[in-house]
C-alpha cells in the first residue's frame, strides 16, 4: 500500500485538479464518475485523471488516502474536495466556481452558469 500513497501524494501534488475515477475523462466507467467528469469537461477545466479501476492498490488506496469511502474523487491544488454529490452541491450553488477562482484555476464561466440554468 505505501507505493499506492506515494503515487496518489505525488499525482495530487504535481497537478492543479485530480480526479480519482472509475474509468477516464473520456470514457467513465460508471455514473457517479461520469457526472463529475462531465462536468468538469463541460467547464473546460484541465484535469489529470486516475482510473482506479486499472490499479486495486490506488482503488483502495485513495479511499484510505482521503478517508473518504466511494469514488470519484476530487482534488484541487493538493486538497481533497469531495465525491459526486459534494461536486454536483458544489457546481449548482456556485461553490465550485469560487473554488476554481481562489485556487487560480482556468475554468469557463459561461459553461458553469449554463448547468446552473439547466438545473433551475
Amino acid at each position: 500500500m505505501t507505493d499506492a500513497k506515494t503515487m496518489i501524494e505525488e499525482t495530487v501534488k504535481a497537478n492543479d485538479v485530480v480526479l480519482f475515477m472509475k474509468g477516464t475523462k473520456t470514457m467513465p466507467q460508471c455514473g457517479f464518475s461520469s457526472r463529475v467528469a462531465g462536468v468538469l469537461n463541460y467547464m473546460g477545466v484541465e484535469f489529470h485523471d486516475v482510473n482506479v479501476l486499472a490499479d486495486d492498490g490506488i482503488r483502495q488506496g485513495i479511499k484510505e488516502f482521503s478517508d473518504w469511502p466511494t469514488i470519484p474523487q476530487l482534488y484541487v491544488k493538493g486538497e481533497f474536495v469531495g465525491g459526486c454529490d459534494i461536486i454536483t452541491e458544489m457546481t449548482l450553488s456556485g461553490e465550485l466556481d469560487k473554488l476554481f477562482e481562489q485556487c487560480h484555476v482556468d475554468y469557463n464561466k459561461d459553461a458553469a452558469d449554463k448547468i446552473r440554468e439547466a438545473n433551475v
